[in-house]
């Protein structure tokens, strides 16, 4: 039996690599956020983006993880585009 010198915790490459994508998704999320004009809407999605990734938090399956993903890259693109359109 081999010994390994990681921390039982050690995330595998895979897995950091998924939690970058997630982090830096939320963080975009949160920037995009930023540009709301209405307070109350700003604050109501920063409340449901928060909410939505602390729900999803404990997920570990990889498959799940991506979908989650994909579908948090749709929702950005849409709230993008729908500021575009305010701001025209």
């Amino acid at each position: 039996m081999a010994a390994t010198r990681l921390p039982p915790a050690t995330l595998t490459l895979k897995q950091f690599i998924r939690r970058q994508q997630v982090l830096l998704l939320y963080r975009r999320i949160l920037q995009t956020i930023r540009q709301v004009p209405n307070d109350s809407d700003r604050k109501y999605l920063k409340d449901w983006a928060r909410e939505e990734f602390k729900r999803n938090k404990s997920a570990t399956e990889e498959d799940t993880i991506r979908m989650m993903i994909t579908q948090g890259n749709m929702q950005l693109k849409e709230l993008e585009k729908t500021l575009a359109l305010a701001k025209s």
